[in-house]
């Protein structure tokens, strides 16, 4: 099998790596001030629409960039290697929107698409991590609409954000159903902001609906079906994880290894040293990884490994290698944590043998 891009996919990989190093410019601003100012974030998305990567996991028709998840992956990888989290200004709309009625699809999607609106994702719950179907967030029906009690905590990009993909139990069925809900409808309260470890250019706030009442055409995709869309978007998004911690990972290399050369100890560069060697042949073996488990624990690995290459300066949040610690431990955390991840890979294979392991072109 062939695993060279083609000529498409190696124009799709410059044009991304061209992005990133217009956006590595902000990483500094965004580390040191906790995110960007509004006319930062108006001229990131001039480039972004300038790039034709906006939105590219949606189709052309809509005004995406209509990208393979291949063709994605290659995309994240590159933009993965930003810290402050600078990958998310390249927006990607939930992929729960494809559901979108056509007169849902004018409203929210398309705007998003076109850099006018930007959603957010709320499933966490206090009581609600790994296991959304475990929800206490209610939609209670009434004459025109519906009625939404309840708490999300972890939404991410919730304060950037102008409307919301609320996961609840509706009815009295407590079927799992998503909801399309603009954020300044009465009853929507943004209660906490966490203080994170890692910096991110949004937020991951905490919000509370008290009686927070839409009509029945908030309902995206169907009533009861709002499990199984939020399950394709975590399938989705834990591939993108895979290709941007690798990416995190291949930078973190790369600047372990140009300072490695460069620095100097005892009258010779400290690339020199044979335990050093073997740091940066071991972060070279685990960058291999593809999965959401194995990519997101190997990018850990590389990066701590960086970090202790730099010595004291790895420690400093001015060198990237310190910020892309902060920032990928989240990693194995979120979007399904390493654990639940293993209990998945475990199941499958009780379930289904060892075949579960190999390629689709395995045969």
């Amino acid at each position: 099998m062939d695993f060279r891009l083609t000529p498409r996919q190696a124009d799709l990989k410059r044009t991304a790596r061209e992005l990133t190093e217009t956006l590595t410019a902000y990483e500094t601003d965004c580390e040191e001030n906790n995110g960007l100012t509004a006319q930062d974030h108006a001229a990131i998305r001039d480039v972004v629409l300038a790039s034709g990567l906006q939105a590219v996991n949606m189709p052309r028709e809509w005004g995406g960039a209509g990208l393979t998840i291949l063709e994605q992956a290659i995309v994240q990888e590159e933009l993965g290697q930003l810290t402050g989290a600078l990958w998310d200004t390249v927006w990607r709309p939930a992929n729960a929107l494809r559901f979108c009625t056509p007169a849902q699809r004018a409203r929210y999607l398309e705007p998003v698409i076109r850099g006018e609106r930007r959603d957010c994702y709320a499933v966490t719950e206090p009581g609600a991590g790994s296991d959304p179907q475990n929800l206490a967030t209610t939609a209670t029906r009434t004459a025109d609409g519906w009625v939404l009690n309840g708490e999300k905590w972890f939404v991410t990009v919730g304060d950037h954000a102008d409307f919301m993909i609320v996961l609840a139990a509706a009815g009295t069925d407590r079927e799992p159903t998503l909801f399309l809900v603009d954020k300044d409808t009465p009853g929507i309260e943004m209660t906490r902001v966490p203080r994170f470890m890692h910096t991110f250019v949004y937020e991951h706030p905490e919000f509370t609906f008290t009686e927070v009442h839409v009509p029945e055409d908030a309902v995206l995709g169907g009533v009861g079906k709002g499990y199984d869309i939020t399950r394709s978007w975590f399938t989705e998004e834990r591939l993108m994880i895979a290709a941007r911690t690798t990416g995190a990972a291949e930078r973190a290399l790369r600047l372990a290894r140009d300072w490695a050369v460069e620095r100097r100890q005892f009258g010779s560069p400290i690339a020199d040293f044979q335990l050093v060697q073997g740091m940066l042949a071991d972060c070279a073996v685990d960058i291999a990884a593809i999965a959401k488990l194995a990519a997101s624990e190997a990018a850990g690995r590389v990066i701590d490994r960086c970090v202790q290459i730099f010595g004291g300066r790895g420690y400093d949040r001015s060198y990237p290698v310190e910020r892309l610690y902060r920032e990928l431990r989240v990693d194995r955390i979120w979007e399904g944590t390493s654990e639940i991840q293993r209990l998945i890979i475990a199941g499958e294979l009780v379930k289904r043998g060892t075949g579960v392991l190999q390629m689709p072109s395995a045969g």
